[in-house]
């Protein structure tokens, strides 16, 4: 059984930058390949980063170049780093762990707009 926490989501202008943390815990976190999804108002769900147990790391074309997902094993932490932000990123973002079983967290909403 894994908790997934999500925060840092929030209010920013176009070309701005935030970043999401997602704090884990309740089992051996290095283990588990780690995601970061959006779902915007009528629209499905999707993935827009992954990082794996070993360390490698894929993104949604949409986001490449712009954001950046990386892990903290000692903190149990999941971080998305996303800059130069656009209003089509507005969504709400959530955190993904999954080993042999899928875990989500509560989500954490992002707007960007002038």
């Amino acid at each position: 059984q894994v908790q997934l926490v999500e925060s840092g989501g929030g209010l920013v202008q176009p070309g701005g930058s935030l970043r999401l943390s997602c704090a884990a815990s309740g089992s051996i976190f290095s283990i588990y390949d780690m995601g970061w999804y959006r779902q915007a108002p009528g629209k499905q769900r999707e993935l827009v980063a992954r990082i794996f147990s070993s360390g490698i790391s894929n993104y949604a074309d949409s986001v490449k170049g712009r954001f950046t997902i990386s892990r903290d094993n000692a903190k149990n932490t999941v971080y998305l780093q996303m800059n130069s932000l656009k209003p089509e990123d507005t969504a709400v973002y959530y955190c993904n762990a999954y080993w042999r079983f899928e875990y989500w967290g509560q989500g954490t909403q992002v707007t960007v707009s002038s």
